[in-house]
């Protein structure tokens, strides 16, 4: 399922991560650290592939929407989130 987020935010996502975790995702993914560095803005297509993400210009450095959510799903993993943002811990009372 595709996913939607900014450039600023995915950028802040990546700069989160410990380092070394470009070289462990592309490890775990069998993909080379450039294909996983053009994920998150990178453009060096000569050492890596394009990895199914679309840019537009906008606020916030632009909106991304991402097609293949599998690096994504592997920064939040080792970053120990469930989704991001983080769903709000506060729970909502019903209205009848």
């Amino acid at each position: 399922m595709a996913r939607t987020i900014t450039f600023n935010e995915l950028r802040e996502l990546k700069d989160k991560l410990p380092d070394g975790s470009i070289h462990r995702i592309a490890e775990e993914l069998d993909m080379k650290p450039e294909t996983v560095r053009n994920y998150f803005g990178g453009y060096n297509y000569k050492e890596g592939k394009s990895v199914g993400i679309h840019i537009e210009p906008g606020p916030n450095g632009g909106i991304v929407v991402l097609d293949d959510t599998t690096i994504f799903d592997k920064v939040l993993s080792i970053l120990g989130l469930k989704d991001y943002p983080e769903p709000d811990s506060v729970e909502t009372e019903e209205v009848e």
